[in-house]
């Protein structure tokens, strides 16, 4: 429950009568509604009103609920003296009269330094002058059926025309509570049914006349009102408290999957197995690897990478565990540059993947429900980025960058120049290393090199000189079975 549906619900009780106890010694509001219309009847006789036309009686089927026996319902027109459209002039920078309009209302108080003056005859001034426990009533556009008492006029000063002013006898009624009413969901049902909606709605002075209100004796609506005022602050106390929960819970399962990525990194996700060895003898093993696929002809020796520096090392890592640079683990290829490059009037249903950023999944696959196809005349253009199965895509710019996916499902294709083939010596570390590139560690090493520009890039040669720690393969093994264990539970937290 929010703070607005809590506050909701302590106004549908205090509409109702049951926020405070009802005591006989405070009569009832029968008794308040007789003096009240004894007092209008008056005025209507001094000629200090005019007479409205006769309201329709309240029948049972429109009574919403039981109120207590001391209370009444009644129709707001019974109530008010006056139900009076606002007064038409355009808006000036001076003159005697300020005129309140719907936009100097905000959050239950008028912005007097801003409400613009208007021109008024002296004979419309007592029709249109607000006065202190005034009622205003919004009646059309997005701000229907807002309303504001008047609990100060600082100058002399009327309102607008799109406002109606509804005024009682602050002595027999309490204009706090009449407000509150007119805050609650019981206010609201009514002003939609009696709402035209159209694309400006609006609702007239017929509809606020007619609306039902259950009034109590005047004491318990001074108690009423007290209640509320009392517990208001709570709920504002409350709905920092909710807001500053919602965040937490909206960045809760994000923060908890970096949170499990960053721990794996550091070592701290699965406990260290002598039996499974070193980091070291994989390295070895990867660098010898390396070393005979060029031999063979199949990769091309690179420039050397430099050496790690011991003030590049961000954190500690368990003993069996080595850093080393991403280009000693894999072999980089840029997408196709050339003037062969696709464009998009050369896609088409059924080919070879043409593979972007915007086929990267939130799993980390590519999709084959949203990728282009080029023919094979055109793949066959290309001068490079072709996948192989086994390997990884990573984004280098754009609002993607930093995203990576395996190539699954295909086995065939090309990427775009926004992406870089990661091509691991070998295949067993991958799921590790694709870990690693959704990990906070990642990013960390990828702000080293972006431009940090609006429109963030790397270049493939920034990407080789990530700092990596590498564990032995058996714990790479465990890592990512800890990983995959529990990060579906972080995704069901977020889609909840």
């Amino acid at each position: 429950m929010n703070a607005q549906d809590l506050k909701n619900s302590i106004l549908q009780l205090a509409v109702q009568g049951k926020l405070v106890e009802q005591r006989a010694e405070e009569g009832t509001a029968r008794e308040l509604l007789e003096q009240i219309k004894l007092e209008k009847d008056q005025l209507i006789k001094d000629k200090k009103i005019k007479k409205s036309k006769p309201l329709p009686e309240i029948t049972e089927e429109e009574i919403p609920f039981e109120i207590p026996e001391s209370w009444e319902w009644v129709r707001w027109g019974e109530l008010s003296f006056s139900i009076q459209y606002g007064y038409n002039a355009p808006a000036i920078a001076n003159g005697q009269y300020k005129m309140v309009r719907i936009s100097d209302i905000q959050n239950n108080k008028v912005l007097w330094d801003t409400v613009p003056y208007c021109e008024i005859k002296d004979d419309d001034v007592e029709t249109y002058q607000l006065a202190e426990d005034d009622i205003l009533f919004a009646r059309t556009g997005g701000t229907v059926g807002k309303s504001f008492l008047v609990k100060e006029v600082p100058c002399n000063a009327v309102y607008a025309g799109y406002l109606i002013r509804t005024r009682f006898d602050a002595q027999k009624l309490v204009p706090e509570y009449l407000k509150f009413f007119m805050e609650s969901q019981l206010y609201w049902q009514q002003l939609r049914n009696g709402t035209i909606a159209t694309a400006q709605p609006n609702c007239n002075g017929q509809t606020l006349s007619k609306m039902m209100v259950p009034i109590p004796p005047l004491e318990e609506q001074h108690r009423i009102v007290a209640k509320i005022e009392e517990i208001l602050p709570y709920i504002d106390q409350y709905d920092k408290a909710y807001t500053k929960l919602e965040i937490f819970n909206k960045k809760f399962p994000e923060d908890m999957k970096k949170s499990i990525l960053q721990m794996a990194m550091q070592g701290k996700l699965v406990e260290q197995r002598p039996e499974e060895g070193t980091a070291d003898e994989l390295y070895e093993q990867i660098v010898a690897e390396k070393a005979q696929l060029i031999k063979d002809g199949k990769i091309k020796k690179e420039k050397p990478l430099p050496e790690i520096a011991e003030d590049e090392i961000p954190f500690e890592i368990p003993s069996s565990w080595k850093w080393v640079r991403f280009g000693e683990l894999a072999c980089f290829f840029n997408g196709d540059r050339s003037k062969n490059y696709p464009n998009k009037n050369e896609y088409v249903q059924e080919g070879i993947a043409w593979i972007n950023t915007g086929h990267i999944t939130q799993d980390g696959y590519l999709s084959d429900k949203t990728m282009n196809y080029i023919t094979e005349k055109k793949y066959n253009s290309l001068s490079g980025g072709f996948i192989k199965l086994g390997d990884l895509v990573y984004c280098l710019r754009g609002a993607t960058f930093g995203k990576v996916a395996r190539v699954e499902p295909f086995e065939l294709g090309a990427i775009a120049s926004s992406l870089v083939i990661i091509r691991l010596i070998t295949s067993q570390i991958r799921e590790y290393i694709f870990n690693y590139l959704k990990s906070p560690l990642s990013y960390m090493e990828l702000h080293k090199y972006d431009n940090g520009s609006a429109q963030p890039n790397l270049a493939a040669k920034d990407v080789t000189k990530y700092l990596i720690p590498l564990p032995p393969l058996e714990e790479q093994k465990r890592i990512v079975a800890k990983i995959e264990e529990f990060l579906p539970y972080c995704d069901q937290l977020i889609k909840n």
